[in-house]
């Protein structure tokens, strides 16, 4: 096939991608329907400038987009790269290599300085779209607020301000936009496996100076074998 395009791996279809931009989803209107439930209706769109393409989260699930493993918010695609929206794969092939050197590469400007409230407040902002379930945005102010034990208002302020230092600029789903941003920057880590953190019971250990006594035999302290009381004789 000539030109880029988007292989899934489940069902082997293959599928060009078009010269402006490929919707990929659940939903029954998109360019690529992928009916895995972990996936949204709108999931992601692939983005083609050029030579150039570039995949980007829509930030309506949880479960998120990932390239080669890694969850990202956008991403300039190279040819052979897997990608993974929600449980389902796919890879994208046909697009043409370019030697970049040191030099001219393009790299990624570095993450604005945060205070640890400005950090609290994007963990918080994050952790719900970064659990394991489905189809959830990040949190609200006043989610956040709850959750830090402060006020929406000040929650709200905090937010202002990290749109200014992320630069991202007004308009619809600015928390969405905001959470794809610090994610991709790696500023926020996704939450481990519930139960992964718990620590195992300690054995007991008996009291300083007191040597541990002899095994209690099994049954001891239960009474007879038959648990019949024995018979009283009269006197």
């Amino acid at each position: 096939m000539e030109g880029p395009y988007i292989r899934i791996e489940d069902s082997g279809e293959v599928v060009p991608l078009a010269e402006a931009v490929t919707t990929i989803g659940r939903g029954s209107g998109v360019d690529i329907h992928l009916s895995d439930p972990s996936v949204s209706r709108l999931h992601a769109e692939i983005v083609r400038r050029g030579p150039y393409a570039y995949v980007t989260d829509l930030g309506l699930s949880r479960n998120g987009t990932r390239v080669n493993g890694r969850l990202v918010a956008r991403r300039v695609l190279d040819d052979g790269d897997v990608l993974t929206f929600g449980n389902a794969r796919c890879r994208v092939g046909g697009i043409p290599g370019e030697d970049l050197s040191a030099e001219v590469e393009l790299r990624r400007s570095p993450s604005p300085e945060l205070t640890r409230r400005e950090l609290d407040v994007l963990t918080s902002l994050c952790r719900p779209a970064l659990s394991d379930e489905a189809f959830v945005a990040p949190a609200t102010a006043r989610e956040i607020a709850a959750d830090l034990v402060v006020t929406e208002a000040a929650v709200k302020q905090h937010l202002l301000r990290l749109y200014q230092k992320f630069r991202i600029p007004e308009g619809t789903n600015r928390r969405v936009r905001l959470a794809n941003e610090v994610v991709s920057l790696g500023l926020v880590r996704p939450l481990p496996p519930a139960g992964r953190d718990k620590v195992p019971p300690q054995p007991s250990r008996p009291a300083p100076g007191r040597p541990p006594g002899p095994p209690v035999p099994a049954g001891a302290g239960r009474g007879p074998a038959d648990g019949k009381l024995p018979e009283r004789r009269a006197s």
